[in-house]
């Protein structure tokens, strides 16, 4: 387990800083990334990076070693251009623009301190222009009066060693009038001429050394700066057991040694099970916490090639330093494109195996896609300490208490009948079934092997010893079945804040979502107790036909198949449809404990051990909230059903099963996918009258919502006519009189919904995203082998070209062209198609049908799952 740990310090220090001209950055990344890690960098600028805003986040994070980050300027013409910096992530930088210059271009960069300093790059063209010193003593200017203290690296493109140039003259004398120290008094190009300069004011600058290191026509400038920094002294604290392949037998054959378990609640079997697997596994393979600091190397740099590799260049380099001849340069330069290429497939095939590794796991591969097209998202250094946690789990909580809160001082709550109804059911479970090995087994090995911080082991390695703890496991799960009881030491969740999205402010807690991670064991029996549940309830039609949400064989295109279809039904009867999406705030976390077990023994029939055991389930809950080192203090749980775990969804379903009878009673027509529900009804021509039925629906169902702790959010809840044109301007009239705003589009269940269902705007929205993705892809795809490319084509295009497909079956022509082309620009980039070729033959040796046939496609798979039972009632 990797934690980061994050101390602001401000220090004196010297920083070692280099500028080069690298000219051309795509191709020499990897030795850039090379050159910092062996000089200990803290700062790399560089210029001619050639960089455009297609490919830079790409390049730089190749060049960038793990403990940095970047900011760029991207060249603004074809020949030549482009800044950037790299720098270590312990220092706060933040990047700064003092207008823009049409003779020079330029990166600005203030580093916190005291005082504070700025490093400017610039890069100017070779091109003679009049304007460069006027452009360059305004920007001067404005720079002398803000900072006292600023360093400037660029390549200048001036003979600075010839006095006699009328340029050279010019900076000189601008430099005399702002009191500006140039440090480079030696050729910086191989042709012998200094072009490359290091000015300064109110720094120490030291220890300035110009190499050749061979990766331009230009050499690099070394230099140091004494001053006072302010830092974040980032650690990984690591804790880790060094698990290989031998473990698994060791660990298997000491824990054949030991007694089973025996005990007389399922708490101290769990706690004897725990303390048994703890004290094997740290005899065999003991947790060790070690911090790292500092440098850090890139995973595929370790190989043993790589590594062989990289002494060959260092060998060369010195043999061409020590006799300074023409021939040892060129092999060392030889030896060096060499290192480049190795180093190339490295990087590839660790990104190769890790995409193979986690090909059903879309969320790896988008942060894996992510990693490499996207600048390092930092956590920042307000939010790791035990106080910012337990801000967190304040803000939490409070959000659900002030929704409670909020629900119980309305007036819909104050109109409210608290009785309950009562239901008699004639079959009732009143007991759980206990489970053999068999089923043990095909529960572990199905469920996903996320770790939970709680864990005794790493659940990949718990699933891999599985068969001899195999019945201690099983007497732990079939005592906490048979005796009712769900064990206290798994009824804590480990939460930690995720930024909603990354350009959103990471110190604003409202920016964040809580993501619950809960122990792996008590994942195991919440998976026994859903199968027997899911079972009674579907052999005694317990559960609502039109609720979708997580269960078999229906999802949220079956969903919106059945709304559209009706809708489609009703536009060609001539009349208009009025849909209704209902928004509900944090509605798992605000589920009442006591409706809910209530609503679980009289509506769905639970009884016995049973609705013991669910009460036991929900009672004693609690949460702390996790950043890096840091925890909050533990919070209880007073209401919703756990995030994260196996139950929540189908409670949270049984918890809304009266709300059908609402629209039924109103005779409106409905569909939920979990806590996203919708209502809809059709109309007759200059017939509004079912629009009050609707009303009073809407109006029961707030009631509702009030009675059971839940809350129905009225400005996001959306309200659509669909129909004839002229029929639905009437139509948004009377229902805008009667209070329901209405939209010409809504978004419902991730598909973009108009009036005239042309589908336009979805069509647009899916374009949009896939091409973004899709640009992500063509970035990488240098380093990616074509079968990994064709896979993540597949995740990231191709599931987005074929979501929710089926309802886009009699569109036009011109409307499936648009996303034809995204197939077709996908199998080019794939391929390496030039675009005057044709596409078909491409598709067809990809074995690609063209989106209007996997249209059809998904029709027809539909309607042969409904014909054999394997589709949703309702369709």
């Amino acid at each position: 387990m990797h934690q980061t740990n994050i101390a602001v310090e401000t220090k004196c220090n010297a920083i070692k800083l280099a500028f080069l001209n690298i000219r051309s950055l795509k191709n020499k990344s990897f030795l850039i990334n090379d050159l910092i890690t062996t000089n200990n960098l803290d700062f790399m600028f560089l210029n001619e990076t050639w960089l455009e805003d297609s490919c830079s986040a790409t390049v730089l994070n190749e060049t960038a070693p793990p403990n940095f980050t970047f900011m760029s300027v991207c060249r603004t013409v074809r020949r030549g251009g482009g800044v950037a910096a790299l720098f270590k992530d312990v220092y706060q930088c933040k990047q700064v623009s003092f207008g823009q210059y049409l003779s020079f271009e330029y990166l600005g960069i203030v580093l916190k301190g005291a005082p504070r300093i700025l490093f400017i790059i610039i890069y100017r063209p070779p091109k003679y222009s009049p304007a460069f010193v006027e452009e360059f003593t305004e920007m001067l200017s404005m720079i002398s009066s803000e900072f006292d203290c600023f360093a400037i690296a660029g390549d200048f493109n001036i003979h600075i060693d010839n006095a006699e140039n009328k340029t050279t003259k010019e900076i000189i004398t601008v430099l005399n009038t702002f009191d500006l120290i140039q440090h480079v008094h030696e050729p910086t190009h191989n042709r012998g001429h200094t072009l490359d300069l290091l000015i300064s004011r109110g720094l120490n600058i030291s220890s300035i050394v110009i190499k050749d290191v061979a990766l331009s026509d230009h050499f690099c400038i070394f230099f140091d700066i004494l001053i006072s920094v302010t830092t974040e002294s980032r650690s990984v604290s690591v804790r880790k057991r060094c698990i290989n392949e031998n473990t698994s037998v060791l660990f298997m054959e000491a824990i054949s040694l030991t007694p089973s378990i025996s005990a007389d609640s399922v708490d101290l079997l769990l706690d004897s099970f725990n303390s048994k697997v703890k004290n094997v596994i740290d005899d065999i393979a003991p947790l060790k916490v070690s911090r790292k600091t500092g440098r850090q190397k890139s995973a595929w740099r370790k190989s043993t090639a790589v590594q062989s590799m990289k002494r060959q260049c260092r060998k060369a380099e010195r043999m061409w330093r020590k006799t300074k001849l023409e021939i040892h340069y060129s092999i060392y330069k030889d030896s060096l494109r060499t290192f480049n290429v190795e180093l190339g497939k490295a990087r590839q095939s660790f990104f190769s195996n890790l995409i193979n590794s986690n090909l059903n796991n879309t969320r790896t591969l988008f942060a894996t896609v992510e990693r490499l097209t996207n600048p390092p998202n930092q956590i920042a250094s307000e939010m790791l300490s035990d106080s910012k946690c337990n801000e967190f789990a304040s803000f939490f909580s409070e959000k659900i208490n002030n929704i409670r809160k909020a629900i119980s001082t309305s007036p819909s709550y104050a109109e409210v009948r608290h009785i309950r109804p009562q239901y008699q059911k004639e079959d009732t479970m009143s007991a759980f079934e206990e489970i053999d090995s068999k089923i043990l087994e095909e529960i572990v090995q199905h469920l996903k092997s996320s770790t939970c911080y709680l864990d005794t082991l790493p659940t990949y390695f718990f699933k891999r010893v599985l068969n001899c703890l195999e019945a201690d496991l099983l007497e732990v799960v079939n005592a906490s079945l048979l005796s009712g009881t769900f064990p206290n030491s798994l009824k804590t969740a480990v939460v930690k804040p995720l930024l909603k999205k990354r350009n959103l402010d990471n110190t604003i807690l409202s920016n964040y979502r809580p993501i619950s991670n809960l122990p792996f064991i008590g994942k195991i029996i919440e998976k026994v107790v859903f199968n027997q549940l899911n079972k009674y309830l579907n052999s005694n039609g317990y559960l609502d036909n039109f609720q979708s949400g997580f269960r078999p064989h229906h999802s949220t295109e079956t969903a919106l198949i059945k709304i559209i279809n009706d809708i489609r039904l009703n536009s060609e009867s001539g009349k208009i449809s009025v849909l209704v999406l209902l928004d509900l705030s944090a509605a798992f976390d605000t589920v009442d404990h006591n409706i809910l077990l209530e609503r679980l023994e009289n509506l769905v029939g639970l009884s016995g051990m049973v609705i013991k055991w669910f009460r036991s389930y929900l009672e004693g809950r609690g949460y702390y909230v996790s950043i890096g080192e840091h925890k909050s203090k533990w919070t209880s749980m007073t209401c919703g059903v756990p995030q994260g775990s196996i139950l929540a969804p189908l409670l949270f379903s049984l918890y809304m099963l009266p709300l059908s009878q609402i629209m039924r009673k109103n005779q409106i027509a409905y569909h939920s996918y979990a806590d996203d529900t919708q209502i809809y009804l059709a109309l007759s021509p200059n017939d509004y009258s079912p629009i009050d039925s609707l009303c009073q629906c809407i109006d029961e169902i707030n009631s509702w919502m009030c009675e059971n702790f839940l809350q129905l959010n009225k400005e996001k809840t959306e309200v659509i006519a669909f129909g004839n044109k002229d029929e639905v301007l009437k139509v948004n009239a009377y229902l805008d009189s009667r209070g329901l705003t209405t939209k010409n589009q809504v978004r419902n269940l991730g598909v973009i919904l108009e009036t005239d269902l042309s589908f336009s705007s979805h069509v647009k929205a899916v374009t949009k995203s896939a091409y973004y993705h899709l640009k992500n892809i063509a970035r990488i795809r240098g380093f990616v082998s074509s079968q990994d490319l064709e896979k993540l084509v597949h995740a990231f295009i191709t599931s987005r070209v074929d979501y929710c497909n089926g309802l886009l079956t009699g569109l036009p022509k011109k409307t499936i062209r648009q996303l034809q082309l995204i197939q077709n620009a996908a199998a080019r980039i794939l391929t390496r198609t030039r675009k005057s070729e044709h596409i078909t033959p491409v598709l067809r040796s990809l074995h690609w049908l063209p989106v209007i046939f996997r249209i059809d496609f998904k029709v027809l798979l539909l309607v042969y799952k409904s014909l054999n039972g394997l589709g949703p009632k309702y369709i």
